[in-house]
């Protein structure tokens, strides 16, 4: 039996899309696969029940008869963490629980998907770091990283010195189109030349990197103002924190954004609908905006979002559905499955025989 171990060099690369769709692949390649989360890291709830999605999307997804215990024996919570702090956690104990979890599930298995926690080192108060797991379970490791700069290459050799032997390659995932001539070229035989093996670089792709206006809308339960679409997608936010004057020459440098703002500042609002970057306007404490900045929005196109909450929550609230949500579900793990079908070493990763869908 083969275990594959899917981390990261930091949060939000992927991890569940990829490792979902890598089952996929190998199971349509003859393979009968298993997977695992140790560490259940997306959680709802500090406290009580696990209520972390990924386990569950993977026991639909992939037909899984298994236990929610078993996928996920450990939920790291952040009440976990403060109690492992005060050693009220034996790491000997969890780590003998995570083993027996794994043996229950790969019975009869000959690939096991275990997907990471956060990111490589999360777990590392109780010796369950994603490094710490592969040891224990014998799994080999396949490291995703993002790549925009050269600097990124510095996370991906230091995250490989932590993983040391049981390092299966690096896969470079949601890449912009500018960054792939240096990826290939110069970034690949740098790191193959160091031990490194790059075993796929997947396209960034809108619809897998933020969520739309609408989607957006309805995980705030906002009102929006105006009747512009809500199909632009939104990727990163801006805090409406500043003057008038710094705010433009800020938001004209800014792309695929929401400006989050209170609804009494009027001036930002209207310095926003300039910006051609910001794609919509998140109003908070329930205030309303003039009728001059909703005929101005309605005129540009851009739709302006009115919500309840305070502006610190609702960043919290709006990057968290970003980072973590909407985008998790049986359509993105299709599409991840094509994407790595054609710009991933799929055999190097899983093994198997090809077949299945082209």
């Amino acid at each position: 039996m083969k275990t594959v171990l899917v981390t990261s060099t930091a949060e939000s690369t992927g991890k569940t899309a990829v490792a979902l769709a890598l089952a996929k692949l190998a199971a349509e390649r003859g393979l009968s696969v298993g997977y695992m989360k140790p560490k259940g890291t997306r959680l709802q709830s500090n406290v009580g029940k696990t209520l972390d999605e990924d386990p569950m999307l993977a026991r639909e997804l992939l037909g899984l008869d298994a236990e929610m215990h078993d996928l996920e024996p450990v939920v790291y919570s952040p009440t976990f963490v403060e109690q492992a702090i005060r050693g009220r956690e034996d790491p000997d104990d969890l780590r003998e629980g995570v083993r027996e979890s794994f043996e229950t599930l790969a019975e009869g298995k000959d690939l096991m998907v275990i997907e990471g926690g956060g990111e490589l080192t999360t777990g590392g108060i109780v010796d369950l770091t994603d490094a710490d797991v592969a040891e224990l379970l014998d799994a080999e490791v396949l490291l995703l990283s993002r790549y925009e700069r050269g600097g990124d290459v510095d996370e991906v050799l230091a995250a490989a010195d932590d993983i040391g032997d049981r390092l299966l390659g690096v896969l470079f995932n949601a890449v912009p189109d500018g960054s792939f001539d240096d990826l290939e070229t110069e970034v690949t035989p740098f790191l193959e030349g160091r031990g490194v093996p790059v075993l796929g670089v997947v396209p960034r792709e809108q619809a897998l990197a933020g969520v739309t206006v609408a989607e957006l809308a309805d995980e705030l339960s906002a009102e929006q103002l105006t009747d512009a679409p809500a199909d632009a997608f939104v990727e990163r936010f801006l805090v409406g924190a500043m003057s008038g004057d710094s705010a433009l020459r800020h938001l004209r440098r800014t792309k695929d954004a929401a400006l989050i703002t209170g609804g009494d500042r009027p001036d930002l609002q209207r310095v926003a609908l300039e910006a051609p970057g910001v794609k919509c306007l998140i109003l908070t404490g329930g205030f309303r905006p003039p009728g001059a900045i909703v005929g101005a929005a309605e005129e540009r196109g851009v739709p302006v979002l009115l919500v309840q909450s305070d502006t610190l929550t609702t960043i919290e609230r709006a990057e968290d559905v970003v980072r973590s949500g909407r985008t998790r579900d049986a359509e993105t793990v299709a599409r991840m499955r094509d994407l790595l079908h054609d710009h991933a070493d799929v055999a190097a990763i899983v093994g198997g025989e090809a077949g299945g869908e082209e």
